[in-house]
């Protein structure tokens, strides 16, 4: 039965888009990002439509968190992340050398502190798998649901949103990045 037109259904916004570079540094089987891509819960960077507005990209070097405030950027432009190894970037620094993986056009925004839960790197600060960066980004963005898509069906996926479930709730609950920082302070320690 159609609506008399009286009641408006409510209005679906668009899942973010969700882009993946993968430099093939992990080995395949633990890469999170090549599995979002066979998934098809993210698009390859390079395959992404041209002429479309430049993403956030994910860069553990920005300055400034990302935030609610990001929100409408994402929803316009997509989420980027370069899916690199842990073990090579913290041997190596900031990349020297290799800095291209993060220059990339766009806003960069690093994510707010987060244990990651992936065998990798369990209980560990800040060293998240693609997925659980994926899954953290959509989570403070206000994006949940989309959150435990991209997330399901990882190794640890429960745990990465029971560990961090208070901490993604307020920085999903500031209003930029100034409250971000305060509430990593707050939650972490720090002056």
């Amino acid at each position: 039965m159609r609506s008399s037109g009286s009641t408006r259904s409510p209005r679906r916004s668009r899942p973010v888009r969700l882009l993946v570079e993968v430099t093939g540094e992990d080995h395949p089987k633990a890469c999170t990002g090549r599995r979002l891509l066979h998934w098809r819960r993210a698009t390859r960077a390079n395959r992404a439509a041209e002429g479309t507005r430049s993403p956030i990209v994910l860069d553990p070097y920005a300055p400034t968190p990302l935030s609610p405030a990001d929100g409408r950027m994402a929803a316009e432009a997509g989420i980027l992340v370069v899916d690199c190894s842990w073990n090579r970037l913290s041997a190596r620094g900031a990349f020297p050398g290799d800095e291209g993986r993060f220059r990339r056009a766009g806003t960069h925004r690093r994510l707010p502190v987060l244990v990651a839960a992936n065998p990798q790197h369990y209980g560990r600060v800040a060293q998240l798998t693609t997925a659980e960066a994926f899954c953290a980004a959509l989570y403070v963005l206000g994006r949940p649901e989309e959150a435990e898509r991209v997330i399901t069906g990882f190794a640890g996926a429960e745990e990465f949103l029971e560990i961090n479930r208070a901490r993604l709730d307020r920085y999903r609950e500031a209003r930029g990045p100034d409250e971000v920082i305060a509430a990593e302070r707050s939650l972490f320690g720090g002056s």
